[in-house]
């Protein structure tokens, strides 16, 4: 069963009045906590294009991109992003019910805000008004300031991305113990043990760009203290 197919039961299950922050109260236990992390990237995303005021041709191919959707699946993603977009409820009721079901400062919350930035600056363009929604679910989901730096180094071309700050670590950690957390985070990235954090198969496509990130970031590291 296509996870589309599992997201459209749970929206089924709406009564009539209930918003979608109702869906991340039943959703807290596997498998369907990969339906929810679906449904969460989504509820946010048409938050965030509220944000910045437009939702744009590029954002939409970059969400594709993330869930691989599929032609006949497109009209069940469009039903989520507009009924998040019509909820009353604001962006931070959605962030602290997915923070509550994922747990504060768990991998699966990482994954779904790089989902978040990857949407973000799918046009080009990253919004003042992209970067304090982000900020602010960043907060909420229980990430500090330098994991939200490391994320937004990583997405945003303001400059190019300190290597340090891609893998979280200092300049002044030896070189082993950089090491160290360098092959944690390929370990973290792998397609499993994505999908048993609640990533659904259709959503690990947005490891490929960490992974590049990553390993780039240990490279030029590396290259430097070798030198």
């Amino acid at each position: 069963m296509s996870i589309w197919t599992r997201i459209s039961r749970a929206l089924q299950a709406l009564t009539s009045g209930e918003g979608l922050t109702a869906v991340f109260d039943r959703l807290r236990a596997p498998p369907e906590r990969s339906v929810a992390f679906t449904i969460a990237v989504i509820a946010l995303s048409a938050k965030m294009a509220k944000a910045d005021g437009l939702v744009t041709r590029d954002e939409v191919t970059a969400f594709r991109e993330v869930f691989h959707i599929a032609r006949e699946d497109e009209a069940g993603a469009a039903r989520v992003f507009n009924l998040a977009r019509q909820d009353v409820a604001g962006y931070e009721d959605y962030a602290r019910r997915i923070a509550t079901m994922f747990g504060q400062g768990t991998g699966t919350l990482c994954d779904l805000m790089e989902g978040l930035f990857h949407i973000a600056l799918a046009d080009g363009t990253y919004h003042p008004a992209e970067d304090a929604f982000l900020a602010d679910v960043a907060v909420i989901f229980g990430m500090d300031e330098g994991q939200f730096r490391t994320l937004r180094s990583r997405f945003v071309p303001d400059a190019a991305p300190d290597p340090y700050t891609v893998l979280g670590v200092s300049p002044e950690m030896p070189l082993d113990q950089i090491r160290k957390t360098w092959r944690q985070l390929v370990r973290e990235s792998h397609p499993d043990a994505m999908i048993a954090r609640g990533v659904p198969e259709e959503a690990v496509k947005i490891a490929e760009k960490r992974l590049i990130d990553i390993n780039r970031a240990w490279e030029e590291i590396s290259a430097r203290e070798t030198a």
